[in-house]
C-alpha cells in the first residue's frame, strides 16, 4: 500500500515551490500535551517561524538530526546532500577536523527547512559560521550544562554572571533556551577569527565565570570533576560541533523548542512552556528577540588576552572531545582518576607511544 501523502505550496524567493509531504499524520512526539503532534503539524510550525529560523539557521551549515519513526526510534544525523536532494536546497564543501572535505547542506528559504522535515529531520543544529565563510565563525556560543544535582534554577544565576563577564570583555550576549535543562548564550562577532581561536575565547570567559561562582559553574571537562554544578562546555565551540538551533524542536515527549528570550524574562523562565504549539503564537505576540543579533557584531581580543594570561599563568589548552585528533598542548586524554603520572610526559603524550 502507498504511503499516505499529501501536496504543500511554499512561498520562496523564486515564487512558490509545491512540495510532496508523505506520511503526514505520522506521530512525531506521540506523548504530546494535547494529543499527539503529527509530522504534517511540524511541517506547519517550520513554515510559521520559518522568518527567525532561517535569521538563526539559515545560510550556514546545518546537521539534520533525523527520525524517521518518531522520537521514541533510532536517530541518525545528515551532513552531506542525501541523493535526490532538490536543487533549492543548497550546500557548502566544508573542511573538518581530520582535514577530510566534504558538502554540507545549507537552508536558504521556507522550502528548503520543510524538504527537511519530509527527510524526518527533528532537531537542527546549525553551524557556527556562515556558508560564505565557514572555517570563521560568526557566533561565540557558550552552553551553560546543568549537572546531575542541578537544572535551570542554577543556570539562570549562571547565565546572569556570563553576561557581565562577557559585556567586561565589549560583547554583548543574546540567551536561548536549549529546549532541555540548559541555557545557551551567544555573541555575534566579527568573523576574523578561526574555530580554535574563538574555543580560546570561550575558555577564557568560562574560567572567569568560574573564577566567580566556583560552587556553582565548573569548567571541569572530565565528569568525575563536575559535582553538582554548571558546567561551561567549551568544547561546543569547535569546528562541526553544534547545539540546537534557535526555533529547533528536540527530539523530547513535550515537543520543546529551543527558545530565543529577551533578558528581563530569564528569571522567571520554563522551557517546557515552549513548544511546537506555542512558540508560533509567542512570536506573533512578542516578536524574535534576537532578531537584531547581527547589528553590532563584536571582537574577542579581549578575551584572547584574557586567555593570554591565564597561559602564563599555568593554565593552557583543555581537552579536546575523543573524536577529535591529539591537538597541540592538549593534557593527556584519561579520566585523572585512572591517570598513571608515570605514563604520560609533560606534553600529554603517552609514553612509549
Amino acid at each position: 500500500m502507498a504511503s499516505e501523502r499529501i501536496t504543500l505550496t511554499v512561498p520562496g524567493p523564486d515564487g512558490d515551490r509545491t512540495l510532496d509531504l508523505s506520511s503526514p499524520n505520522r506521530a512525531v512526539w506521540p506523548a504530546a500535551e494535547g494529543g499527539p503532534i503529527t509530522k504534517g503539524e511540524l511541517a506547519d510550525y517550520v513554515q510559521t517561524v520559518s522568518t527567525p529560523f532561517l535569521t538563526s539557521t539559515g545560510n550556514r551549515p546545518v546537521s539534520l538530526e533525523r527520525y524517521r519513526d518518531g522520537i521514541g526510534g533510532e536517530s541518525f544525523f545528515s551532513k552531506n546532500p542525501p541523493k535526490g536532494t532538490p536543487d533549492f536546497v543548497q550546500s557548502v564543501m566544508c573542511t573538518y577536523n581530520s582535514g577530510r572535505k566534504h558538502p554540507q547542506i545549507v537552508l536558504t528559504e521556507t522550502a528548503a527547512i520543510v524538504w527537511a522535515v519530509q527527510m524526518n529531520t527533528v532537531v537542527f543544529h546549525p553551524w557556527a559560521s556562515l556558508a560564505s565563510d565557514t572555517d570563521n565563525p560568526v557566533e561565540l556560543r557558550i552552553d551553560l550544562d546543568p549537572q546531575p544535582g542541578t537544572g535551570i534554577a542554577e543556570a539562570i544565576p549562571a547565565a546572569h554572571e556570563l553576561r557581565a563577564v562577557l559585556r567586561e570583555a565589549g560583547l554583548e550576549a543574546f540567551i536561548k533556551t536549549s529546549g532541555n535543562r540548559g541555557l545557551h548564550v551567544f555573541c555575534p562577532i566579527v568573523p576574523e577569527w578561526e574555530f580554535l581561536t574563538v574555543r580560546h575565547a570561550v575558555i577564557a570567559a568560562g574560567r572567569e565565570l568560574e573564577r566567580r561562582m566556583p560552587d556553582r559553574v565548573t569548567t571541569a571537562w572530565w565528569k568525575e570533576q563536575r559535582g553538582e554544578r554548571i558546567f561551561v562546555d567549551f568544547n561546543q565551540a569547535n569546528r562541526d560541533r553544534t547545539m540546537a538551533g534557535a526555533y529547533s524542536p528536540r527530539a523530547l515527549p513535550a515537543a520543546t523548542v529551543s527558545t530565543p528570550i529577551e533578558w528581563d524574562e530569564l528569571d522567571d523562565v520554563d522551557p517546557t512552556r515552549f513548544t511546537v504549539r506555542t512558540v508560533p503564537q509567542r512570536l506573533a505576540d512578542l516578536g524574535d528577540p534576537w532578531a537584531r543579533m547581527q547589528e553590532a557584531p563584536g571582537r574577542i581580543d579581549t578575551l584572547l588576552s584574557w586567555w593570554d594570561r591565564d597561559v602564563e599563568n599555568g593554565l593552557g589548552e583543555m581537552p579536546f572531545p575523543p573524536e577529535f585528533p591529539k591537538m597541540p598542548g592538549e593534557p593527556p586524554r584519561v579520566q585523572p582518576s585512572k591517570k598513571v603520572a608515570a605514563n604520560w610526559d609533560e606534553n600529554g603524550e603517552r609514553v612509549g607511544e
